[in-house]
């Protein structure tokens, strides 16, 4: 039976709410260890660059769109050194033989002294060959990558992104160099199996089950006395613990720890009022937990009327797949252009 050629990553498009990012770049081996900014920052650099990314182009972003919620370019510009000067290891297939490719991960760029001013960036050549061959990649959330709070957590993240739909498969073996190499840990630190899984691991699982649409597993392995692989698995949530995970998207990162260690401290939310019957004609009523999302996400909205408004908007076009999650994201877009 013929079989058609493999989807490429290239093919993927980002959307609202979302990236992609190549699975051989989620799996490298950084020889130079990067912080939690350089990696977002650097996916940011892959997203704008991705409509060309497999070409020799050079690429323009504002300076304004890496900065997040910091007033300074410093830490701008000092990211974009770091990825400059970094070199990775890229399990690659050569002519049906598995193979380490080491590439630098960003190329010459110029960069525009005013403060909301552009940066002008290249992808390396091998790199982009990397891209152009790539046939798996990571799907991350916009929110979720900004709300993992160390570079531990958003590489797990992405760890489990690119692995969380392949069909036969739900978990997989590392050895414990590997899993140190794809993390990111600097040679020298965390040089214990218990200081590893105290300052790395368990924060990051705990963070990605409390944030992403996965819960995850590390489980150690020993050979002897000592621990030499792992075991990571992972599984797809419920509905009811994925609304929680989105839930807590909307808070503040300040508690979080407390939250997802069950130590927080609970407080008794105000009485909200009922679906109006109005709405009943238009459609069944969401989860109770997608009203809670909305309100949390958007305070000061009218809620229901928000929802009118998606109802009368898709009132003529195929229905969502998922309608909570098309409603949180016509939320969104209907709170950006109708502020209060």
């Amino acid at each position: 039976m013929a079989t058609g050629k493999p989807y490429r990553t290239i093919e993927a498009r980002p959307n609202a709410e979302s990236l992609v990012k190549p699975g051989e770049l989620v799996d490298l081996v950084e020889v130079t260890p990067l912080t939690l900014a350089d990696r977002r920052i650097y996916n940011q650099l892959l997203e704008n660059a991705w409509d060309a990314i497999e070409k020799p182009v050079t690429h323009v972003i504002a300076k304004a769109d890496l900065r997040g919620s910091h007033n300074s370019n410093d830490r701008v510009g000092e990211s974009i050194e770091r990825l400059m000067a970094s070199i990775v290891k890229v399990r690659v297939t050569r002519e049906g033989e598995e193979a380490i490719e080491r590439v630098q991960l960003l190329g010459g760029n110029i960069e525009t002294t005013r403060r909301d001013g552009l940066l002008e960036y290249e992808i390396p050549q091998r790199l982009r060959r990397i891209i152009k061959d790539s046939t798996v990649f990571a799907r991350l959330q916009r929110e979720v990558m900004f709300a993992l709070s160390s570079k531990y957590a958003l590489t797990l993240y992405e760890m489990i992104q690119k692995r969380g739909n392949l069909r036969y498969r739900s978990s997989e073996r590392f050895s414990l160099d590997d899993l140190r190499g794809i993390l990111g840990v600097a040679k020298g630190k965390l040089t214990s199996w218990s200081n590893l899984k105290l300052r790395a691991i368990d924060p990051a699982v705990a963070e990605v089950n409390a944030l992403s649409d996965y819960m995850v597993e590390i489980e150690p392995i020993k050979t002897g006395r000592r621990v030499t692989h792992v075991e990571l698995r992972w599984w797809r949530k419920d509905s009811g613990t994925s609304a929680q995970a989105e839930r807590e998207l909307t808070f503040s990162k300040v508690g979080r720890k407390a939250r997802m260690a069950g130590t927080e401290t609970k407080v008794v939310q105000p009485e909200v009022k009922p679906r109006p019957a109005w709405l009943q004609s238009r459609g069944d009523a969401l989860r109770t937990e997608t009203y809670e999302t909305a309100r949390l996400r958007h305070p000061g909205y009218d809620i229901y009327h928000v929802e009118g408004e998606w109802r009368d908007w898709s009132r003529d076009k195929e229905p969502a797949r998922d309608p909570d999650r098309a409603f949180l994201a016509f939320f969104r877009s209907y709170a950006e252009k109708n502020p209060i």
